[in-house]
Order: C-alpha cells, then sequence, then structure tokens
C-alpha cells in the first residue's frame, strides 16, 4: 500500500517544521512537499499533485482560502486532478471557521487537534470520507440556524429586507434543500449514521459505534446520499449541515 502524500502550506516556520517532522512518525504519511506562503504552496500542489493538500487557512499573501478556490477552479479545469484539501483553522474566530467552510474544501479541521486525529483527518479525506470537527460543525450549524432565523424576521419587515436575506447563501441552501428532505425524511437511524459522517467517522467506526455491521452502515450511507442528491460523503456532510439535519 503507497503512503498518502501530502503538500503542507503553512506560513509558520515552526509550525511548518513541527508538522512535517510529526507527520513523519506516521508510515503511512509522506509530506513531500511544504511551503510557506499560498502563491509558493498553490503551484507546488499543481507539480506535485498529492493525495491531500493540507492548507493552513492565516497565509500571508493569499491565504488558505483563496488557494483552495483555486485548486478548486484548477480541478474543474483540469478532471484528472485528484488533489484534496484539508483546511486548517482556528475555532475562536467564527467568521474564519465560515470562510473555510465556504471555500469548499474537501475536510475541515482545528489547527490545535492532536496529531492522531489529523492523522485520521488525512487518512479520511484520502479515502473519500468528508473530516469536519465537530467544533467547526457546531460553529457552521450555529450560523445557518442563526441567519435562518433572522431572515425569518426580516422577511416580514419590507420587501427590501427579503431582497437582503435572498443573497445569504446558507439561508439559500438550507432553503434549497427543505423541501427535498420533507419529501424524503431520514430516518432516525439514517441521521445517527449523518451526525458521524459529518464527524469524519468512516463505514467502520460508525459500525462500532451504533453496533451494526458494516453492510448496513454502507445501506445507510446510500439512502442518505439518495434521499440529499448528494454525490458523495462530502457533499452530503455539506448539505446537511447547511440544512440544519445534524444537532
Amino acid at each position: 500500500m503507497s503512503n498518502i502524500s501530502v503538500v503542507l502550506i503553512e506560513d509558520h516556520d515552526l509550525s511548518r517544521i513541527g508538522l512535517c517532522a510529526a507527520l513523519k512518525q506516521y508510515q503511512d504519511v509522506e509530506v513531500i512537499d511544504n511551503a510557506a506562503n499560498g502563491n509558493d504552496g498553490l503551484q507546488k500542489v499543481k507539480t506535485h499533485q498529492p493525495d491531500i493538500a493540507l492548507i493552513d487557512i492565516g497565509l500571508p499573501d493569499i491565504d488558505g482560502i483563496e488557494v483552495t478556490q483555486k485548486l478548486k477552479q484548477y480541478q474543474a479545469d483540469n478532471p484528472d486532478f485528484k488533489t484534496k484539501v484539508l483546511m486548517l483553522t482556528m475555532h475562536d474566530s467564527e467568521d474564519a471557521v465560515m470562510a473555510a467552510f465556504a471555500a469548499g474544501a474537501d475536510s475541515y479541521s482545528l489547527k490545535d487537534v492532536s496529531m492522531d486525529n489529523l492523522v485520521q483527518a488525512i487518512r479520511n479525506t484520502h479515502e473519500g470520507n468528508a473530516w469536519i470537527d465537530p467544533a467547526i460543525a457546531r460553529i457552521v450549524l450555529k450560523q445557518a440556524q442563526s441567519t435562518k432565523v433572522t431572515s425569518t424576521s426580516t422577511s416580514t419587515s419590507s420587501p427590501q429586507a427579503s431582497e437582503d436575506n435572498d443573497t445569504q447563501a446558507i439561508t439559500a441552501v438550507a432553503e434549497e434543500y427543505q423541501q427535498l428532505i420533507e419529501t424524503y425524511p431520514l430516518t432516525d437511524r439514517e441521521l445517527e449514521v449523518l451526525e458521524l459522517i459529518v464527524a469524519g467517522c468512516s463505514n467502520a467506526e460508525i459500525s462500532e459505534k451504533l453496533y451494526i455491521t458494516v453492510g448496513t452502515v454502507k445501506t445507510h450511507v446510500c439512502h442518505i446520499l439518495n434521499k440529499l442528491c448528494a454525490d458523495d460523503r462530502t457533499q452530503a456532510a455539506v448539505r446537511a449541515l447547511r440544512a440544519g439535519l445534524v444537532k
């Protein structure tokens, strides 16, 4: 089995050196290159096409959000480009979390996460599963619910207020899938599985936590994807958060 190749983009020298050294302790992860700014990192990711681009949100030139957006656009133009993005952000800034979430990364982790959890996030992302740190999920869900309440309260005040709220992306997404969710409601068990998907759990981990077989987990995941019209687990997790499905 080949190693998971990683390009790390982190502007703080000590953090970058420390992460590179720490990741070397894991036999299945290989940091093939690193960069101290967004533009350099963007070019290195395009050149090496690693399995994972590990990107810090705060960079000195173009930030991690713009790097992610540029990589996703590059991927849209180059279907053979398979690099997945794992965004690192801080949980003490709600604006930063929301911006990172909106950037379209494949997974999201806090910067102060333990190395074991970071490596698990790398592994899960490489396997095609979404890793969304529970703290980030809570902030996104709270903001989505708050935005929805604000939209409801202001839409009755004036036509202009309604127009303004129509421009809020999170509200629009929540409303877009509300009818879908009402038409094809998720069962209690599917909601349990969905919460664990959002938390970044693999099928095996979901199986262990819910005391069901991996085959049953796969069936539930298939039903969830169909009901949410999602192409993959990452898309399902994003839609679940924006529609307020997770607790």
